[in-house]
């Protein structure tokens, strides 16, 4: 994975030093809160309900072990035991103290680490496949291209105050697991006939109040001219972009009012200009980058191993965890393991400070020191012999990463919420326990097969609900929290905005609102037809009816309940 070059270093070093002045300056009212706040968010720092959060850069979602035990220093000395994995591949402290804040960024640094970027109208993480480079249907490795994104929009003096914060994923695979589409740039590394690599560009795509999905203005763009037209799309951006709304501040707006064609040719002639410039990128600085990225040490192994077979015969338990959590490997004898942050009765993607330190041991022994983080909010192995599979399954068993869900029902993608944060209208994560527990029947889920449920506490989108195959999105409701449900949304290769079902629920009837609408797919479902597909083909008619058909009362479990 990427060092830290001398460059690196001092960067973060100096920022560090002028961060810890702003903090003091603050803390004796040097500066006042108006002053300091646009300095703590380009340090990662926001002030949430209760305390300071801080978020840490993943920069493309890859760690190495002892980047995951700072984090375990760091929840045991500074918060309160535990982190929080982001659907940006970012982790999140919610209960940091502002004088202690510049000792966590010093400390962050000593193992390469910082919150540079992760906030603010700027070009945040960029975020990418958590298979990345072992994957068995990867096309082209995109974690070089992803790791000269980050060196490029680092500190870009152009784009420090963009009209609002800026999203960029890429994917290299055939399937795409970095949700590209709902980006403000997507990126797919691809070759062409001739063998050729290069990228297809989408543009515009987003969450929040105007969901819209990302419109390709480019099908072939030679991976030399990379750098130089994300600057040619930033700079349009930047100089038309909506300043004067908040609401109306993203790329999405800008493509949808002047249409995607419009927006492509402004951005070629603006590429006119500076495609064959400094930031073109040359056969040299692409090697420098992709060294970092060789392969580990594999051993010759056979495709399959017979010890393996047979536990996974004879241990159903084991054989549920391969099913769903673990996946395909483009080397023999090899395989990518998930590590859910799911388990019931825990808040999804938090993870506690003995957690962090157990993972880090368990990618030292088990994965050459290297762990992923994904956008839905798990941890991934990526490179774990099959022979030793069984024996990481009962060591992340007995730790509650487990849970055998990766893609079911329970594997639920929430943000914090009103718990936490200052802008939810509605608590999450109440929600995601209330519906875990309701189904918290492993045989259930893997009868029902893939779903994706995901939760945001506002329109904000943190938690992607736009993209679930059922969202929740919290609404405030004359002072009292309630949630809007959308149906048919997606993520990947057939991407889709979901579409809301009708009036909002309370909190104690979304446990039985999912419940109804599970009964609805498993009458219409054809076969092994997914819950998306079921949806697609029928529409969200038939489930609205049976939502609405009679009212929910509290505590209320229907004669059919789906999962008795």
């Amino acid at each position: 994975m990427y060092r830290y070059d001398q460059y690196d270093h001092l960067i973060v070093k100096e920022r560090v030093a002028q961060y810890r002045d702003q903090v003091r300056r603050r803390l004796s009212d040097e500066l006042v809160e108006d002053e300091f706040r646009i300095l703590r968010l380009q340090n990662g720092l926001y002030l949430q309900r209760h305390a300071y959060m801080l978020r840490i850069a993943v920069p493309y979602g890859l760690l190495a072990s002892r980047q995951v035990r700072m984090f375990a220093h760091i929840a045991r000395k500074y918060d309160r035991g535990y982190g929080h994995f982001t659907t940006r591949q970012n982790i999140q402290f919610n209960w940091i103290k502002l004088e202690e804040s510049p000792d966590i960024l010093a400390e962050l640094a000593t193992v390469e680490m910082h919150a540079i970027q992760t906030s603010g109208n700027c070009i945040r993480n960029t975020t990418s496949d958590e298979l990345a480079g072992v994957a068995a249907d990867e096309i082209v490795d995109p974690r070089p291209y992803a790791e000269l994104i980050r060196e490029w929009s680092t500190f870009h003096p152009e784009f420090a105050y963009l009209p609002r914060k800026f999203k960029i994923a890429i994917s290299g695979s055939e399937q795409d697991r970095a949700a590209t589409a709902v980006h403000d740039i997507g990126l797919h590394v691809i070759k062409n006939e001739a063998g050729e690599v290069g990228f297809r560009v989408l543009v515009g795509g987003g969450m929040g109040r105007t969901p819209i999905l990302g419109s390709q203005i480019r099908d072939f763009l030679p991976w030399k001219h990379a750098m130089s037209y994300l600057e040619a799309i930033l700079r349009v951006y930047n100089q038309y972009g909506r300043r004067d709304n908040i609401y109306k501040a993203r790329i999405k707006i800008l493509v949808k009012a002047i249409g995607p064609e419009e927006f492509a040719r402004q951005v070629e002639a603006e590429w006119q200009d500076i495609k064959d410039g400094p930031s073109t990128l040359t056969e040299e600085e692409l090697q420098r980058v992709a060294n970092y990225f060789t392969e580990p040490a594999y051993e010759t192994l056979p495709a399959t191993d017979a010890e393996y077979e047979r536990l996974k015969a004879e241990d159903k338990g084991f054989a549920n965890w391969i099913k769903r959590n673990v996946k395909e490997h483009k080397v023999p004898g090899y395989a990518a393991a998930i590590l859910s942050l799911k388990k019931t009765g825990v808040p999804p993607g938090d993870i506690t400070a003995d957690q962090l330190d157990f993972v880090a041991d368990l990618a030292d022994r088990y994965s050459f020191s290297e762990l992923r983080v994904t956008h839905e909010q798990n941890l991934v192995l990526a490179d774990v012999k099959k022979s030793e599979l069984y024996a990481l399954w009962k060591e992340a068993k007995a730790h509650g990463l487990a849970t055998p869900n990766i893609g079911l029902l329970t594997d639920i993608i929430c943000c914090p919420g009103g718990d936490f944060c200052s802008l939810a209208n509605a608590k999450s994560i109440p929600i995601a326990q209330a519906i875990a527990e309701r189904f918290d029947n492993i045989d259930f889920q893997h009868d029902i097969g893939d779903i994706e449920l995901n939760i945001s506490g506002c329109i904000n989108a943190c938690g992607h609900h736009h993209v679930g195959n059922i969202g929740i999105l919290g609404v405030d409701k004359d002072g009292a929290e309630w949630y809007q449900v959308s149906l048919g949304g997606a993520q990947g290769n057939t991407s889709s905005i979901g579409k809301i079902i009708g009036p909002s629920f309370s909190a104690h009837q979304m446990p039985t609102v999912i419940d109804r609408l599970l009964q609805v797919y498993v009458k219409q479902r054809i076969e092994d037809e997914r819950f998306i597909d079921t949806v697609r083909r029928v529409g969200v008619t038939p489930f609205k009816d049976f939502v609405y058909a009679t009212p929910i009362k509290a505590g209320q479990v229907t004669g059919e309940d789906v999962c008795a």
